[in-house]
């Protein structure tokens, strides 16, 4: 445990851990609503705030945050009204952010693509003072709306137009989802990479739902998954010099497979026991009631 006595590996750790937790509670409700390569997208519009960020010579973080917040602000818009181009505008969208970002951070002063591959891939090294604090600010932003809004999330994310019956101010929830993923993929980037933060976001979700249909539980256990994969593969990456963000996503798919492997036998034995316990006869699905009374009739 000597790696402690290190700062930087204290503030990677730490940023490590705030990535485990707030990367699935998003990714849970992007899994929700069949939106699973939205981190992907918006990891590429975040690279232009990266390069402004250099370009300007301020906090490529901030900046980055600033950025993909206008971005998933327009994937809703494009989403809501873009009809049969919505597609090709997010396309559009997509690329344009990636090379923007790497246009931007040649055109910076001393600026070069060596500067973009820890923010595209992940870097221990370089994870700043200033880098935790804001990570730590925009972690607290991802678990205030992911845990204080999660019963009107979950409803919009389950059936939208039974929630806009209720009430739910759907539209609202829907921009807050996409804003708070745009915050979450920047709170990654330093450690996972924006190439790559996608997967910790949606892996862990579909780990989980391995082991339990449960929404609370399936939370708790992706969680519990993204904090183990992100701290092991930053500690693995230091010992093994070799790139964190690879690391840390081999990591979570191997635990994908691993709880794969052990769901399915335990499926299959709950099937095996629900019909033996099922009573002989007809299958349920094919009985028919009992009638209430002789002479009661079926209603139209």
């Amino acid at each position: 445990m000597y790696f402690l006595n290190y700062a930087f590996m204290q503030r990677a750790l730490l940023a490590a851990v705030l990535v485990g937790v707030t990367a699935p509670a998003i990714g849970i409700y992007l899994v929700q609503r069949r939106q699973a390569l939205m981190g992907d997208g918006i990891g590429h519009v975040a690279m232009t705030g990266v390069g402004l960020g250099f370009l300007l010579s301020t906090s490529p973080v901030w900046m980055a945050t600033a950025v993909s917040v206008l971005g998933a602000v327009l994937m809703e818009l494009i989403r809501w009204y873009g009809r049969t181009r919505g597609d090709i505008a997010l396309a559009m969208l997509f690329y344009g952010g990636m090379a923007g970002g790497v246009m931007l951070i040649n055109l910076a002063p001393g600026g070069s693509n060596a500067n973009l591959m820890s923010y595209l891939f992940g870097s221990l090294s370089t994870v700043s003072g200033s880098d935790v604090t804001a990570i730590c600010v925009l972690a607290a932003f991802v678990l205030l709306v992911t845990l204080g809004l999660r019963r009107q999330l979950f409803a919009v994310s389950q059936d939208e137009e039974f929630a806009r019956v209720t009430g739910l101010p759907v539209r609202t929830l829907n921009l807050l989802t996409a804003v708070t993923a745009a915050v979450t993929v920047t709170v990654a980037m330093r450690v996972v990479g924006l190439l790559l933060v996608s997967a910790l976001m949606v892996v862990p979700v579909a780990a989980a739902q391995q082991l339990s249909r449960s929404f609370t539980v399936t939370f708790v256990i992706a969680v519990a998954i993204g904090v183990a994969v992100t701290v092991s593969g930053t500690i693995t990456s230091y010992y093994q010099d070799v790139p964190p963000g690879a690391t840390i996503v081999l990591l979570t798919i191997a635990a994908f497979l691993a709880l794969t492997a052990l769901a399915t036998p335990l499926a299959r034995r709950r099937a095996r026991a629900a019909a033996a316990a099922q009573p002989a006869g007809d299958p349920a699905e094919c009985a028919i009631p009992a009638a209430r009374g002789t002479g009661e009739e079926v209603g139209v």
